[in-house]
């Protein structure tokens, strides 16, 4: 499918539920937020049939997210479904890491290619303190599974906040040269609590300038579907680091997805509050080339750009999105 702008869009992320098992302090309350009825949330079989439209409209990549997407029930049976789709090459996941480490294997043999987990921290206490309530050798465990049984490449999304984790920036340096680990640097974003908040923004520039004072970085081009990010091998090291600057040097003009939230609705954009509804067309019998053509407006939707710096703030938070 191509947008109003010549932008090839070939990849789906689904939040398949809104639900999470953490209450990170940038995404959501500590009380968490309003959770959609289940008769609101697509069910496993209409995320498979909306996925195999978007496959016949040409998308090729799906992304599950959530919420906390291992959380979902029967979360393998889905992923075995979607791998089987015609046209779909790779089904990849966005994780918390918690629950990772019993689901692994399973995920990987109904058809998982890789990971992204998130991890903001090295350090027990604070990661006990920014989750809330999560156990930060539940993520290694995680992580050490997912290396295992060749859920990879393996990338740990990193958000930098002032004041946090940005002392620690060094210690994710040194990871990627330690261990076949892909750190990606995400620059903090205005979307729910972390926009409440307005402080803790660190550059990807500033982020950057401090790791190469102290590691060499090598450009790297070809690491298998970096998406967003501009990436980098750490000399001598196994693995890499990518600077995802969102905010300071924006990539909307190379933008190729699609979001697909909890309760059925496609979002052209992250960062653009306009939503369509595809769900109750769904239910109400649409047929498949009447769901593609819904998919085809949304595709059509896509702004040029967001708007974040202007001051705009979206109305849901993270974990409502997908990510």
């Amino acid at each position: 499918m191509e947008d109003t702008f010549r932008r090839q869009i070939n990849y789906l992320r689904i939040a398949i539920t809104d639900r999470c098992n953490l209450r990170c302090r940038y995404c959501m309350p500590a009380t968490g937020v309003p959770l959609k009825s289940h008769q609101d949330i697509l069910r496993l079989e209409e995320i498979v049939t909306l996925a195999r439209v978007a496959g016949s409209a040409g998308i090729n990549r799906i992304r599950l997210t959530g919420g906390e997407p291992l959380v979902r029930k029967n979360v393998v049976t889905l992923v075995r479904d979607l791998a089987a789709l015609p046209g779909i090459k790779e089904v990849s996941l966005t994780t918390n890491g918690i629950f990772l480490s019993g689901l692994a294997r399973p995920l990987k043999e109904a058809g998982l290619s890789r990971v992204n987990i998130s991890l903001d921290t090295l350090k027990k206490d604070r990661y006990r303190y920014i989750t809330r309530r999560g156990n930060i050798s539940s993520v290694w465990q995680g992580i050490r599974a997912a290396l295992a049984v060749g859920l990879t490449p393996v990338k740990l999304n990193v958000v930098v906040t002032r004041g946090f984790n940005d002392d620690e920036i060094l210690d994710f340096a040194r990871l990627a040269q330690e261990e076949p680990l892909h750190i990606r640097f995400i620059e903090l974003m205005p979307i729910g609590a972390a926009a409440a908040s307005g402080s803790g923004y660190v550059s990807m520039d500033e982020i950057k300038s401090q790791i190469s004072r102290v590691f060499p970085l090598e450009p790297l081009a070809n690491l298998v579907t970096n998406g967003p990010a501009v990436n980098f091998k750490v000399a001598g090291g196994t693995g890499s680091i990518g600077f995802i600057s969102a905010m300071s040097s924006h990539f909307c003009h190379r933008c190729n997805r699609l979001r697909l939230t909890a309760d059925g609705k496609l979002r052209p954009c992250l960062y653009w509050d306009g939503e369509i509804d595809i769900k109750g067309p769904l239910r109400a019998g649409a047929s498949e080339a009447e769901l593609a053509a819904i998919f085809a407006r949304a595709v059509s939707l896509k702004p040029a750009e967001h708007h974040m710096e202007t001051g705009w703030r979206q109305p849901r938070v993270m974990s409502q999105i997908g990510g």
